[in-house]
């Protein structure tokens, strides 16, 4: 079974009741972030029950020295770890005394936590009587302003309702932190100064091995009924704390409340010696703007926000929630600000897949960011990959690669290999292909060539020669083979010939080919700058040529298709609905053994191929390949469901892609692989932005032409979308029996729906 306790809303997430055993879930689902930093949803009130405390600063990471028992050479030598952040959100709360902690109140009541996607804020309230009679309501609400990033702010109340009652606030911060994931139980933070002066309040630390310096601040302000109280407090402080007490008397039915403003300045922006200085300057303009003008300002950069990137659903209120949970926790991860910043699987909610960065980037996020945000976004995202261009290169000499072949890594920080998993890190090396394929994809869409003279044709050089380099010419069958390889299915370890592995390496050099060729026609002074730069010679691209010309693809001629690997068909090939259900998810139930040898795909691995080349195949050899391998394929990737949901659309299948686009959208909120405690799953999240726009609307760029196929589940009304093609702006609305485009000023464009061209004109509608 899985989890059903959100409320179905449009446009919030919303639990009701405390249950305790549902924390660490919500803690993950209610997760706030800006792009800069984010946080779990962990209670600011003191709570001894089981939590997964969790604050993070984007950038920010720890080298942990990776721990295996039997060292081989190339392994990595440290496996990034997210960090937990020193704490800023916490208010201790006294009440007659004793201390407010839902873990041991005699009852709670009314407990309704809401995340308002559409505002940008989290909000709990509750009532509870506390083991000493004292009856109190709680509302909480809490934000991280996206304007001004390095800042959060809380808005915290309290009413004693049966008695007058004192009421003590002690907002405070804390270095002494720990990690729910290390691999040594290291410390990962130097408290380097404690300081604090005038409700203001400072921890300076830096992490260890990669010196980052931060400090972690705050201010607090105290109200009654909503009028400023000046409380002279009292201020403790020990190594790694610093906390204020405000003590007021407080009247039955009288509110007292504490705005509380936080957050961090990182040496990533500011003089690692200035970090004080720079808080000052935060909280003078928290402080002076106030909770409300605050809050006002994050309604209004979330609107900018869903103006552009909105996917509505009419008539399916679950699918709708879905869809904008999605959507929301993209834009909190990643806003593409920062060029030295990555969309790492994890978010800002949880510590699981340490690194910020996997081939899921280039494979299932840029096209999210290409249609929704101003294409420097995506554009910095391909630059990220161009400078970590010699790190690469040296992730390649490492394992014995030479002559500027570069191997980007499966996960990194800082363009160095930090994954240490060996049947990942040496074995799952199609994710040098994604990383080509983003650029192709790139210009495809945006139709910008000048990021591959500029930078991207280096990447393909590297990218060519590794793949050169790594196949190996077999006397038996007369082609190249590549050996000893993880493909997308990750239940598949060490195996000969994934065919996805060796399609993208093909079309890899290929297509570094086509772009020597035309870099050297069109631009000859970046040309020349680069073969100087690679030394690249006509004699080594020849080279090229014969792997790729001469590549061996597994197929089977008795089911007419690509085998996924050499050995795929002596398999007990049993399908996943013979499956008992007490068996399922296999990667809890199963040894790896029972795993490696059975015929159970963990997400798409030939039909990630025919996703990816999709213009390759006919729509025939794309049915017969998902008939044979759907049905062995346990879901068990977040990466999984939403490629299989738009192929399903593709070929007509809508009940399956409508099922499929449930479980990509919902896979957190529903919890469908039993793991959201420990994190959302963010990289998939674009995933389930592209089976709404490419699935269902199936919106392609065919011959230099934005092209879509509209259709509609049954169980919808409508549903709409914007994309930005190329800095116009074209909404699709789509209904059962007719679609809508409109496009958004600008000069007409002309579209293909259905393989018909259709023109729209500027600021008017066509209906098709």
């Amino acid at each position: 079974m899985n989890q059903d306790y959100i409320k179905p809303d449009n446009w919030s997430i919303i639990e009701e009741g405390f249950h305790a055993e549902r924390v660490e879930s919500s803690e993950s689902l209610f997760s706030i972030g800006n792009g800069a930093m984010g946080q779990r949803a962990n209670f600011e009130e003191q709570y001894s029950g089981k939590t997964f405390q969790g604050s993070y600063i984007a950038g920010v990471y720890y080298p942990d020295k990776t721990r295996v028992g039997w060292w081989k050479n190339g392994y990595p030598e440290y496996f990034a770890k997210v960090l937990n952040a020193p704490n800023w959100i916490g208010i201790n709360v006294a009440i007659n005394g004793e201390q407010l902690d839902l873990n041991k109140c005699k009852t709670v009541q009314d407990f309704r936590r809401e995340l308002n996607m559409k505002e940008g804020w989290l909000s709990r309230t509750f009532k509870t009587t506390l083991q000493n009679g004292i009856e109190v309501e709680v509302n909480a609400k809490r934000f991280l302003s996206l304007n001004q990033d390095e800042m959060g702010v809380i808005n915290y109340q309290v009413t004693p309702l049966n008695s007058d009652a004192e009421i003590v606030f002690q907002p405070y911060i804390d270095s002494g932190i720990t990690n729910e994931d290390t691999n040594w139980d290291d410390k990962f933070w130097d408290t380097t100064q404690v300081s604090h002066d005038n409700n203001q309040a400072f921890i300076q630390a830096k992490t260890m091995k990669t010196d980052f310096y931060t400090c972690t601040f705050m201010e607090s302000k105290v109200f009654i009924n909503g009028k400023s109280v000046l409380i002279e407090p009292n201020v403790s402080a020990d190594a790694t704390l610093v906390s204020y007490s405000y003590k007021q008397n407080v009247k039955q039915g009288e509110t007292y409340a504490i705005h509380k403003f936080g957050g961090y300045t990182v040496d990533r922006n500011h003089d690692k010696n200035a970090l004080v200085t720079a808080a000052k300057s935060v909280l003078a303009t928290a402080t002076q703007l106030g909770f409300d003008t605050l809050l006002e300002q994050q309604k209004q950069a979330w609107a900018n926000i869903w103006d552009m990137a909105d996917i509505t659903i009419s008539g399916d209120v679950k699918a709708q929630q879905g869809i904008r949970f999605n959507i929301f926790h993209l834009n909190q991860t990643y806003l593409g600000k920062d060029s030295r910043l990555n969309i790492g699987p994890k978010g800002f909610t949880g510590e699981k897949y340490g690194g910020s960065t996997y081939w899921d980037t280039e494979a299932y996020c840029i096209p999210f960011y290409m249609a929704t945000k101003d294409q420097k976004v995506a554009r910095s995202l391909l630059e990220y990959r161009y400078n970590h261009l010699q790190k690469a290169i040296e992730n390649a000499e490492k394992l014995g690669f030479t002559n500027g072949a570069a191997l980007y890594p499966m996960v990194t920080m800082n363009g160095e290999e930090c994954h240490n998993e060996w049947e990942i890190t040496f074995e799952e090396i199609h994710r040098n292909g994604a990383i080509a394929f983003a650029i192709y994809n790139y210009h495809r869409f945006t139709n910008d060539y000048s990021y591959i003279p500029e930078k991207g044709l280096e990447v393909l050089i590297g990218i060519a020669r590794f793949w050169h380099q790594r196949a190996t010419f077999s006397t038996n069958k007369n082609k190249y083979v590549i050996l000893g390889v993880t493909g997308p299915n990750e239940y598949e370890n060490n195996v000969n010939n994934n065919w996805y592995t060796n399609y993208i390496a093909k079309w890899c050099i290929d297509y570094a080919i086509e772009n020597i060729s035309k870099v050297e026609a069109e631009y000859d002074t970046d040309f020349t700058r680069i073969m100087n730069k690679v030394k690249l010679s006509k004699a080594e691209i020849a080279q090229w040529k014969s792997v790729a010309d001469a590549m061996y693809f597994p197929y089977s001629e008795e089911h007419n298709v690509y085998l996924q690997q050499d050995g795929f068909l002596d398999k007990e090939l049993i399908k996943v609905d013979a499956l008992d259900a007490s068996q399922r998810p296999i990667n809890q139930y199963w040894s790896w053994d029972r795993i490696l040898r059975s015929p159970y795909i963990k997400q798409a691995d030939t039909l990630q191929g025919f996703y990816f080349f999709e213009d390759h195949f006919s729509t025939e050899e794309l049915e017969r390949h998902f008939d044979f391998y759907e049905p062995y394929t346990v879901h068990e990737s977040s990466l999984s469901p939403c490629v299989h949901s738009i192929q399903a659309a593709k070929i007509d299948r809508m009940e399956q892609a409508y099922t499929f686009y449930l479980r990509t959208s919902r896979l957190d909120l529903d919890d469908y692989n039993k793991e959201v405690h420990e994190g959302l799953h963010i990289t998939s999240m674009a995933g389930t932005w592209m089976s709404i726009v490419e699935g269902f609307g199936g919106m392609r760029v065919k011959d230099n032409t934005l092209s879509f196929s509209p259709k509609i589940p049954k169980e919808w009304d409508g549903y709409s979308f914007k994309i930005n093609f190329r800095n116009q702006i074209i909404k699709v609305n789509v209904n059962q029996g007719k679609t809508n485009f409109e496009l958004e000023g600008g000069e007409s464009l002309d579209i293909l729906v259905n393989d018909k061209k259709v023109t729209i004109e500027a600021n008017s509608l066509v209906t098709v």
